[in-house]
């Protein structure tokens, strides 16, 4: 195995990363897209940065340049589905990193139902229960194209899916499952018991005190 050819870092640090309204807005990306750590919403904001840098030298760029490029750099974006098939250069300017975010495996997972929650989603994805067509795929960024989206599925004979079959029992309106009102009424039981049997014995104590009594006051009459 050789060197690496043309390697370089997929992500860049913002250059003020303790800014208040910076830090709250990576926190709800992170949240909400369930990604694993910052480093994953750097690699996205570096290629957003990218596609834009792009978008701007077209822009400044000649005439001929233009119409060579720029056709190229709308498709390869139109399909990976982050623009749709008329945007143009201003759409690409107007882009976030909400719209990257949105591509990757893990999000399409979400978005199609396969999951509850993004994290549940990443496991999924991880595990190896999500297949693209007939190829597993265990990568949660990777990023889907237009075509691949209608492909995205649970893998077959997967586990995930024979656990989410199986039917629940039928819940009471008042307990709840039926073998927890028969565990509940089997608890109340000894309880009710054991309050009876304490007001009996109060009233045979009282019972034979007033006895007691009565006993004394006729010894004392005599």
């Amino acid at each position: 195995m050789g060197d690496p050819k043309y390697s370089r870092k997929k992500s860049a640090r913002p250059r003020n990363p303790w800014q208040r309204n910076l830090l709250k807005e990576e926190l709800e990306l992170v949240g909400s897209f369930g990604l694993r750590n910052k480093k994953e919403l750097h690699v996205a904001s570096t290629e957003l940065s990218r596609i834009r840098k792009q978008a701007r030298q077209l822009l400044a760029a000649t005439t001929e340049i233009r119409t060579a490029r720029e056709p190229v750099l709308l498709t390869s974006l139109s399909r990976k589905g982050i623009v749709t098939d008329d945007a143009t250069l201003d759409n690409v300017l107007a882009l976030n990193v909400s719209n990257f975010l949105e591509r990757r495996l893990q999000t399409i997972v979400l978005r199609k139902g396969l999951a509850r929650t993004p994290h549940q989603a990443r496991q999924l994805v991880t595990h190896g229960h999500i297949a693209i067509g007939n190829n597993r795929i265990n990568i949660p960024s990777y990023t889907v194209t237009r075509d691949e989206e209608p492909l995205v599925k649970i893998t077959d004979g997967s586990t995930f899916v024979l656990q989410e079959i199986v039917v629940p029992e039928p819940k009471s309106d008042t307990y709840g499952n039926p073998d927890e009102k028969e565990e509940l009424e089997s608890k109340e039981k000894p309880v009710e018991e054991k309050t009876e049997a304490k007001e009996e014995a109060k009233e045979k104590t009282e019972a034979k005190e007033e006895a007691k009594e009565k006993t004394e006051a006729k010894e004392e009459v005599k």
